[in-house]
Protein backbone atom coordinates (compact mmCIF):
# COMPACT_ATOMS: atom_id res chain seq x y z
CA UNK A 1 0.00 0.00 0.00
CA UNK A 2 1.28 3.24 -1.05
CA UNK A 3 0.52 6.50 1.10
CA UNK A 4 3.35 8.85 0.57
CA UNK A 5 2.11 11.97 0.36
CA UNK A 6 -1.43 11.00 1.43
CA UNK A 7 -3.97 13.72 3.28
CA UNK A 8 -4.47 13.15 6.83
CA UNK A 9 -7.78 11.84 6.59
CA UNK A 10 -6.46 9.13 4.44
CA UNK A 11 -2.90 8.48 6.68
CA UNK A 12 -5.36 7.98 9.37
CA UNK A 13 -7.66 5.51 7.96
CA UNK A 14 -4.77 3.23 6.51
CA UNK A 15 -2.60 3.81 9.73
CA UNK A 16 -5.30 0.46 11.39
CA UNK A 17 -4.16 -1.85 8.58
CA UNK A 18 -0.77 -1.74 9.83
CA UNK A 19 -1.49 -2.56 13.25
CA UNK A 20 -2.58 -5.68 15.62
CA UNK A 21 -2.82 -7.07 18.80
CA UNK A 22 -2.67 -4.32 21.96
CA UNK A 23 -1.48 -1.84 19.29
CA UNK A 24 -5.11 -2.80 17.30
CA UNK A 25 -7.00 -1.97 20.42
CA UNK A 26 -5.44 1.02 21.83
CA UNK A 27 -6.40 2.55 18.20
CA UNK A 28 -10.05 1.15 18.57
CA UNK A 29 -10.17 2.27 22.01
CA UNK A 30 -9.50 6.23 20.81
CA UNK A 31 -12.28 8.43 21.17
CA UNK A 32 -14.26 9.68 18.24
CA UNK A 33 -13.38 12.97 16.78
CA UNK A 34 -10.27 13.08 19.02
CA UNK A 35 -7.59 12.75 16.40
CA UNK A 36 -7.44 15.84 14.12
CA UNK A 37 -4.08 15.09 12.16
CA UNK A 38 -1.97 12.41 11.27
CA UNK A 39 1.06 13.88 13.22
CA UNK A 40 -1.03 13.65 16.27
CA UNK A 41 -1.83 10.54 15.93
CA UNK A 42 1.09 9.36 15.44
CA UNK A 43 2.74 11.20 18.75
CA UNK A 44 -0.25 9.55 21.08
CA UNK A 45 1.09 5.80 19.78
CA UNK A 46 4.97 6.69 20.38
CA UNK A 47 3.97 8.14 23.65
CA UNK A 48 1.59 5.16 24.61
CA UNK A 49 4.01 2.40 23.63
CA UNK A 50 7.57 3.85 24.73
CA UNK A 51 7.80 1.58 27.19
CA UNK A 52 7.42 -1.06 25.27
CA UNK A 53 10.04 -0.53 23.10
CA UNK A 54 12.77 -3.21 23.83
CA UNK A 55 16.98 -1.52 23.78
CA UNK A 56 19.70 -3.40 22.86
CA UNK A 57 23.17 -2.48 24.33
CA UNK A 58 26.60 -2.65 23.18
CA UNK A 59 29.60 -4.38 25.17
CA UNK A 60 30.54 -1.27 25.99
CA UNK A 61 27.74 -0.81 28.12
CA UNK A 62 28.67 -3.85 30.03
CA UNK A 63 31.82 -2.40 31.82
CA UNK A 64 29.22 0.35 33.81
CA UNK A 65 27.48 -2.63 35.27
CA UNK A 66 29.33 -2.58 38.95
CA UNK A 67 28.59 -5.34 41.80
CA UNK A 68 26.86 -2.78 44.80
CA UNK A 69 28.74 -2.50 47.57
CA UNK A 70 25.84 -4.80 49.89
CA UNK A 71 25.15 -6.75 46.43
CA UNK A 72 25.36 -10.42 46.51
CA UNK A 73 26.97 -12.48 43.87
CA UNK A 74 24.09 -14.07 42.50
CA UNK A 75 22.21 -11.24 42.27
CA UNK A 76 25.51 -9.81 41.04
CA UNK A 77 25.84 -12.16 38.54
CA UNK A 78 21.86 -12.38 37.50
CA UNK A 79 21.71 -8.27 36.66
CA UNK A 80 24.84 -8.45 34.69
CA UNK A 81 23.36 -11.98 32.32
CA UNK A 82 20.38 -9.88 31.91
CA UNK A 83 21.81 -7.36 29.79
CA UNK A 84 24.32 -9.38 28.33
CA UNK A 85 21.71 -11.72 26.70
CA UNK A 86 20.45 -8.29 24.76
CA UNK A 87 23.93 -7.80 22.99
CA UNK A 88 23.84 -9.62 19.49
CA UNK A 89 27.52 -11.49 19.00
CA UNK A 90 28.86 -10.76 22.38
CA UNK A 91 32.06 -12.59 22.39
CA UNK A 92 32.44 -14.52 25.43
CA UNK A 93 36.09 -13.05 25.76
CA UNK A 94 34.65 -9.80 25.85
CA UNK A 95 31.72 -10.80 28.38
CA UNK A 96 34.06 -12.74 30.99
CA UNK A 97 36.66 -9.97 30.91
CA UNK A 98 33.32 -7.23 32.18
CA UNK A 99 32.32 -9.30 34.66
CA UNK A 100 35.40 -10.02 36.49
CA UNK A 101 36.36 -6.24 35.84
CA UNK A 102 33.11 -5.17 37.61
CA UNK A 103 33.05 -7.14 40.92
CA UNK A 104 32.81 -5.72 44.21
CA UNK A 105 36.55 -5.60 45.69
CA UNK A 106 37.41 -8.42 48.22
CA UNK A 107 38.09 -11.94 48.38
CA UNK A 108 36.22 -13.55 45.61
CA UNK A 109 37.62 -10.77 43.33
CA UNK A 110 41.24 -12.18 44.89
CA UNK A 111 39.99 -15.47 44.40
CA UNK A 112 39.25 -14.49 40.33
CA UNK A 113 43.14 -12.59 39.97
CA UNK A 114 44.89 -15.75 41.14
CA UNK A 115 42.52 -18.46 39.61
CA UNK A 116 42.73 -16.89 36.27
CA UNK A 117 39.41 -18.51 35.02
CA UNK A 118 39.88 -18.61 31.04
CA UNK A 119 35.71 -19.27 30.17
CA UNK A 120 33.08 -18.29 31.78
CA UNK A 121 32.00 -22.07 32.23
CA UNK A 122 34.96 -21.79 35.09
CA UNK A 123 33.99 -18.60 36.42
CA UNK A 124 30.82 -19.84 37.03
CA UNK A 125 31.97 -23.05 38.41
CA UNK A 126 34.07 -20.14 41.23
CA UNK A 127 30.95 -18.10 41.89
CA UNK A 128 28.97 -21.12 42.61
CA UNK A 129 31.17 -21.70 45.35
CA UNK A 130 31.20 -18.41 46.81
CA UNK A 131 27.31 -18.09 46.19
CA UNK A 132 27.26 -21.15 48.37
CA UNK A 133 29.05 -19.81 50.86
CA UNK A 134 27.18 -16.27 50.73
CA UNK A 135 23.62 -18.21 51.03
CA UNK A 136 25.13 -20.58 54.08
CA UNK A 137 26.13 -17.14 55.77
CA UNK A 138 22.87 -15.18 55.33
CA UNK A 139 20.77 -18.53 57.00
CA UNK A 140 22.94 -18.45 60.14
CA UNK A 141 22.17 -14.94 60.07
CA UNK A 142 19.28 -14.71 59.91
CA UNK A 143 18.86 -17.87 62.02
CA UNK A 144 20.74 -16.11 64.74
CA UNK A 145 18.77 -12.88 64.66
CA UNK A 146 15.35 -15.21 64.87
CA UNK A 147 17.30 -16.88 68.14
CA UNK A 148 18.24 -13.38 69.51
CA UNK A 149 14.59 -12.26 69.34
CA UNK A 150 13.61 -15.11 71.12
CA UNK A 151 15.43 -14.72 73.95
CA UNK A 152 15.01 -10.87 74.41
CA UNK A 153 11.30 -11.72 74.29
CA UNK A 154 12.20 -14.66 77.45
CA UNK A 155 14.28 -12.80 79.11
CA UNK A 156 11.67 -9.56 79.10
CA UNK A 157 9.28 -12.10 80.09
CA UNK A 158 11.22 -13.08 83.15
CA UNK A 159 11.66 -9.27 84.41
CA UNK A 160 8.15 -8.91 83.95
CA UNK A 161 7.54 -11.60 86.41
CA UNK A 162 10.40 -10.91 88.63
CA UNK A 163 9.46 -7.15 89.30
CA UNK A 164 5.47 -7.79 90.69
CA UNK A 165 5.90 -8.20 94.65
CA UNK A 166 5.60 -11.64 96.01
CA UNK A 167 3.03 -10.30 98.10
CA UNK A 168 0.97 -9.52 95.42
CA UNK A 169 0.24 -13.57 94.18
CA UNK A 170 -1.19 -13.73 98.46
CA UNK A 171 -5.22 -14.05 99.48
CA UNK A 172 -5.54 -10.96 100.90
CA UNK A 173 -7.76 -11.49 103.98
CA UNK A 174 -10.70 -10.22 105.59
CA UNK A 175 -10.62 -10.86 109.31
CA UNK A 176 -8.63 -9.80 111.54
CA UNK A 177 -5.43 -11.26 113.08
CA UNK A 178 -6.18 -11.80 116.62
CA UNK A 179 -9.94 -13.18 115.21
CA UNK A 180 -8.08 -15.59 113.18
CA UNK A 181 -5.34 -17.02 116.08
CA UNK A 182 -8.14 -17.54 118.38
CA UNK A 183 -9.99 -19.26 116.06
CA UNK A 184 -6.89 -22.01 115.14
CA UNK A 185 -6.75 -22.25 118.83
CA UNK A 186 -10.43 -22.57 119.68
CA UNK A 187 -10.20 -25.52 117.12
CA UNK A 188 -7.21 -26.73 118.89
CA UNK A 189 -5.48 -27.74 115.39
CA UNK A 190 -2.71 -26.52 117.66
CA UNK A 191 -1.46 -26.02 121.04
CA UNK A 192 -1.01 -22.72 122.36
CA UNK A 193 3.07 -22.28 123.73
CA UNK A 194 3.56 -22.52 127.13
CA UNK A 195 4.43 -19.92 129.31
CA UNK A 196 8.01 -18.74 130.35
CA UNK A 197 9.09 -20.81 133.45
CA UNK A 198 6.63 -23.77 133.26
CA UNK A 199 8.26 -27.07 132.87
CA UNK A 200 6.84 -30.41 132.63
CA UNK A 201 7.67 -32.63 135.29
Amino acid sequence: MIVNGASNPILCHCFPSFLDGPALDWFCSLPADSISRFQELAKQFEDHFATSAIYLYDSDYLTTIKQGPQESLKDYITRFTKVAMRISDLHPEVHLHAIKSSLRPGKFQETIAVAKPKTLAEFREKAKGQIDVEELRQARKTEKSATSKDDDKSRDSKKAFNSVSHYESYTQFNTKRDEIIKEILDSKLIKPPRKAGNYPE
